[in-house]
């Protein structure tokens, strides 16, 4: 693999648009509410009556009585990413640059009470997601002068969607703990090329192949939570959560089909079909600790999170073409920070004062170690939460990121030194909460009159 340049400046529903979503599951998704990703992701220590925490089932158990939450949040992306490219005696020559844009639907969530004390939350959110393009000519002169131009590319599409149901419950006032049944779905195809594009006539029959491996994932997983409120008045809320995820194999179905194409004689093979149902592809086991604190105008919270891919998967090489790189998986931690200010929620002259405006930050690395590089992962958010009614919870949300993802060195391959691609990200989100839980607007309340 040489993440090479491919010109390209396209709009679709591709949740990724990476070359380094070419392995494993792809690009992991930042969890949560559009509030929650507008303060960096923050969001194992959030306990509020009128928001959802789909990233701790341990929350669950504070939905009110007779109430209803909902959520659901859009995304909109720009990519660019950059490469720089080196000739064979390691110098850089220039560098190649792409764009992409992408927008979908990031999630939609909803929480309700089933008894005192016990509440229930369902969310649907993508887990991760895999879209790139590349490719590169090959650079041995002696197939230059027998073949032509050969074009190795690669490219891939797909998400993996992760469908939650969450129950928590409050033994005591102070304390909570929850259980989640996580199921993993989803499609994600990938495809290979080598490709005769300028062929030099001489004898022989050289043919071009064509490879694609369909993976399909059906699995469920299991996490439990907890949320402990360290401090808790009229006023002020100080609480700490943790989650734990038990990974494991997802186990996807593969289906593998190869297409060849000989060029002098124009005859193209049957496509050979392969399926196999042991594939060695995981997520992993998951420890998260988190702070959140709130009084009336402020709050604040930080998140720790450890994930152990690197005990849970061996290393893995790409062959499909002579230039090849060595992938391995890594342990990641992520650190989460966000910050949030509402200058004064009940007042009724100035709406001004009831917007909440959000910052936060997010740092970490990549699962994923290319050629010995790790890749090192940063963002930066931002986020606006407009409130629908003076003493309502119901909001529109807008979040602002800008994110980076970038390795300190490069890669070689042979004797051929690969620059390693760093990307930029811009992403905007609109979400919209509802939480309904008044006299005028009651759920499950059986009518005394009609």
């Amino acid at each position: 693999m040489a993440m090479p340049f491919v010109a390209s400046a396209q709009t679709s529903s591709i949740n990724a648009y990476s070359p380094y979503s070419m392995y494993g599951p792809g690009e992991l998704m930042t969890p949560g509410t559009v509030q929650m990703r507008s303060l960096g992701g923050v969001g194992l220590g959030v306990r509020a009556i009128g928001q959802l925490n789909p990233q701790n089932p341990a929350a669950a158990s504070i939905a009110p009585r007779k109430s209803f939450l909902f959520d659901v949040g859009l995304d909109a992306t720009h990519f660019r990413n950059n490469q720089p490219k080196f000739n064979a005696q390691g110098e850089m020559m220039s560098k190649a640059k792409t764009a992409y844009n992408s927008a979908n639907i990031h999630s939609i969530a909803l929480a309700f009470p089933v008894a005192k004390g016990v509440g229930v939350s369902m969310s649907i959110s993508p887990y991760s997601s895999v879209g790139y393009k590349v490719k590169t000519t090959d650079q041995n002169e002696d197939n230059w002068a027998d073949i032509g131009r050969v074009m190795y590319g690669h490219e891939g599409e797909g998400d993996i969607t992760e469908v939650k149901l969450s129950l928590g419950w409050a033994p005591w006032q102070r304390f909570s703990i929850g259980v989640a049944a996580k199921y993993y779905w989803g499609d994600v195809t990938r495809i290979y090329k080598a490709q005769v594009t300028d062929q030099i006539t001489g004898t022989g029959s050289y043919s071009s192949t064509v490879g694609k491996d369909n993976y399909v994932v059906n699995s469920f997983k299991l996490q439990v939570g907890l949320q402990w409120n360290i401090l808790l008045s009229e006023t002020r809320i100080f609480t700490l959560g943790a989650t734990y995820d038990l990974g494991g194999k997802l186990n996807p179905k593969k289906e593998s089909y190869v297409y060849t194409d000989n060029i002098i004689n124009n005859i193209q093979s049957i496509p050979v079909r392969d399926r196999i149902n042991s594939l060695e592809l995981r997520v992993p086991h998951q420890v998260g600790v988190g702070l959140f604190f709130r009084d009336r105008s402020i709050a604040w919270g930080a998140d720790y999170i450890y994930a152990a891919w690197g005990s849970n998967n061996s290393s893995y090489q790409e062959n499909t073409t002579p230039q090849t790189i060595a992938v391995t998986y890594c342990d990641t931690h992520t650190i989460k920070l966000g910050f949030e200010l509402t200058p004064r929620a009940s007042d009724v002259r100035n709406y001004l004062n009831r917007i909440s405006y959000r910052i936060g930050a997010r740092l970490g690395n990549n699962y994923q170690m290319f050629g010995g590089q790790r890749v090192n992962e940063m963002a930066i958010t931002a986020g606006l939460g407009f409130p629908v009614k003076v003493w309502g919870a119901s909001s529109v949300n807008l979040g602002f990121e800008y994110g980076r993802r970038s390795a300190k060195g490069t890669a070689t391959i042979g004797a051929q030194r690969v620059g390693m691609v760093t990307q930029n990200y811009y992403k905007i989100s609109v979400g919209f909460s509802l939480f309904s839980a008044d006299t005028s607007d009651y759920w499950f309340v059986r009518q005394k009159y009609d």
